[in-house]
């Protein structure tokens, strides 16, 4: 049976995606779609709008036949250490391929990056380095470092979201395995960062900021989503009577800054550069989590990095942990959060070539990366009434979604 991988967020799922996985599986002639999904916080360092089950039921009863966790430490995280996770499960999957999204929508020109920034990757570091030490954001300075290499005029447009992970998906999968076969499909109608939904096929920020600001389902949110979306995000808001967004986590936040003094601080992960002291001086004057953003951001600080900080302090992650974890040649684990008799029956027929345990409950397995998830698992729910909360929490351990 032959496979094909996706990495998703599914924040949450909708037609655009549905569209990405149909493509997927016919330009791959795969039996089998496998999509690594985030848990509970995402890779620009905010939460999902709904839990990780829910998004995944959506998801296994559209197109993809299984879903596994993209563990906490790779979600979180820049497009390096995020694709580094997700390609390395996928690996350990046995996928033949693995088909993205992208605002070009042509894989040779990622080939060709590739091959051009590693023939002139000297360059580009001692670039890229020399503006961060001016106090250039990382993405500003990689684009003059990419703007050093003369990348040639019809290459990709490493400026754009999804090309930027895309050129981190075909990295990881030609230095990591390069019996998997990058492919990409040209993204839709909407950008990922648009912010109005203008058809039936939108963003998931357009999305997000619909539901969020209406608090129900307008007619452009539910023309933009599946059935089985809408019937997810409604169970999901009847059971919890929220959607999660950074504003619930502000009051928790507030506290955890201020009640853990500066030098235990620079020990969490993306604490760096005094950047504990900035913290702590600008939460105390902040009544809500835009307007203490909007005082902590700097040229240095992009919005997305300073989120993923604030989300390892929510949690607690660690430099030292962190790296520990980061620096592992494969994931030590594959945790399975559902499937559909396609992707049980693939299950079975590649569990034997594994070289990693598959875990269907988190208790099966004794690692530091479980207890991490465990951790913010329990930072995500943390918003619940109590007893949410805890029916939340023992989901946690039940086995996965069969649909």
């Amino acid at each position: 049976m032959k496979a094909c991988g996706v990495i998703v967020e599914y924040n949450p799922f909708h037609n655009g995606h549905r569209f990405h996985l149909q493509q997927s599986k016919a330009q791959s002639g795969s039996d089998c779609l496998i999509a690594v999904m985030s848990g509970p916080f995402l890779q620009r360092g905010e939460p999902a709008i709904i839990d990780k089950w829910h998004r995944a039921k959506a998801a296994l009863s559209a197109e993809a036949d299984l879903v596994l966790e993209l563990p906490y430490i790779y979600a979180v995280e820049n497009s390096d250490y995020f694709s580094q996770g997700a390609v390395q499960i996928l690996s350990e999957m046995g996928v033949e391929a693995i088909c993205f999204g992208s605002e070009s929508g042509r894989i040779s020109l990622f080939i060709d990056a590739h091959e051009h920034l590693k023939n002139h990757e000297v360059l580009f570091n001692e670039t890229l380095r020399k503006h961060l030490s001016e106090g250039l954001s990382f993405p500003e300075a990689s684009r003059l470092g990419y703007d050093a290499i003369q990348l040639p005029a019809d290459s990709i447009d490493l400026t754009q979201p999804n090309n930027i992970l895309g050129y981190s998906y075909v990295k990881q999968i030609l230095s990591y395995d390069d019996f998997i076969e990058p492919m990409t499909i040209k993204r839709t109608n909407s950008h990922y960062h648009d912010k109005t939904i203008s058809g039936n096929i939108a963003s998931a920020t357009s999305i997000r900021k619909e539901l969020l600001n209406d608090c129900r389902f307008t007619d452009k949110a539910e023309n933009s989503m599946p059935e089985v979306t809408k019937e997810q995000l409604k169970e999901y808001r009847q059971k919890t009577d929220i959607w999660h967004e950074w504003e619930l986590y502000f009051q928790l936040l507030q506290y955890k800054i201020l009640t853990t003094p500066a030098s235990e601080l620079r020990k969490i992960h993306g604490v760096d550069e005094g950047l504990e002291h900035r913290l702590k001086r600008t939460i105390k004057l902040a009544e809500c989590f835009d307007e203490f953003m909007a005082e902590l951001k700097t040229k240095r600080y992009t919005w997305t990095r300073l989120q993923r900080t604030l989300v390892h302090i929510l949690i607690g992650t660690e430099k030292e942990e962190a790296r520990a974890l980061l620096r592992s040649d494969r994931p030590p684990y594959v945790r399975i959060l559902g499937m559909n008799e396609k992707g049980r029956s693939y299950l079975k027929s590649q569990k034997k070539q594994m070289k990693v345990p598959l875990l269907t409950q988190p208790q099966q397995l004794d690692h530091p990366m479980l207890d991490l998830e465990e951790r913010a698992s329990a930072a995500y729910y943390s918003v619940l009434d109590a007893r949410t909360r805890v029916d939340m929490m023992k989901r946690e351990f039940q086995a996965p979604i069969r649909i």
